[in-house]
């Protein structure tokens, strides 16, 4: 994957109360040629490596809810880049614009993975993150997103969704032992988007993922304790 990483606007913005500064920036980077417009922010109060949050944006594209979440995390000392998925310069201007660009992705799970592990280049990239320390977050298509990365086994910590759509793509669903990042999915109990059966397919899927992964631990620690090894 071709990768140009430039940063086009730098900021700085003083935190008088915190005695700190948050420096953000426009990063523009590449996925198979198409050209992306991702946001970076960081406290520069902050020396060395950090633990590092990519933001997935909602339906509308990246915009300013994404950069002030963004700024928030950053504030709490985290290395941040809100990353692109629809492409620079495309930002739907109505919910019908959105839906078709969204269900683009949704019906390319291969293409929003592609999209999304892209993004998770360009923070891991950056000399403050640390690469041992990095997790996702999203709300909605972007709280989707991030769980695309926990079932494609991406190198993140863990992920968090607010309110994404829980459905697995047909040709992709999470496998025994795939996913090693903790699964955080904060959602409505009445949310009219997402089905019943929805949620508890996803819960069933998570819980068969983990336990798996967890059984097989805890028989190795028996048979440690039983051979001494």
């Amino acid at each position: 994957m071709k990768q140009a990483i430039s940063c086009l606007l730098c900021s700085v913005i003083s935190m008088a109360s915190a005695g700190a500064a948050l420096v953000e920036r426009d990063v523009v980077y590449e996925q198979d040629g198409t050209e992306l417009e991702g946001f970076h922010v960081y406290d520069d109060a902050v020396e060395g490596k950090r633990p590092a949050v990519l933001v997935i944006h909602q339906w509308m594209g990246l915009n300013d809810n994404e950069k002030r979440r963004s700024r928030m995390l950053a504030e709490l000392g985290y290395n941040v880049v809100a990353a692109d998925i629809d492409g620079k310069g495309v930002r739907p201007g109505s919910q019908g614009e959105a839906g078709k660009q969204a269900g683009k992705f949704k019906g390319d799970r291969k293409l929003y993975r592609a999209r999304l592990l892209a993004g998770r280049e360009v923070l891991k990239s950056d000399e403050r993150s640390d690469p041992a320390k990095m997790a996702a977050t999203g709300y909605c298509f972007g709280g989707t997103g991030v769980l695309e990365l926990a079932r494609c086994d991406a190198p993140l910590s863990g992920v968090v969704s607010f309110h994404g759509g829980l459905d697995a793509a047909e040709d992709f669903t999470a496998v025994p032992a795939a996913v090693s990042a903790k699964v955080l999915a904060l959602h409505g109990a009445a949310d009219p988007y997402v089905p019943a059966e929805q949620v508890m397919a996803f819960e069933k899927e998570m819980t068969d993922a983990a336990a798996d992964r967890r059984s097989w631990q805890a028989m190795k620690v028996c048979f440690s304790e039983l051979f001494g090894s």
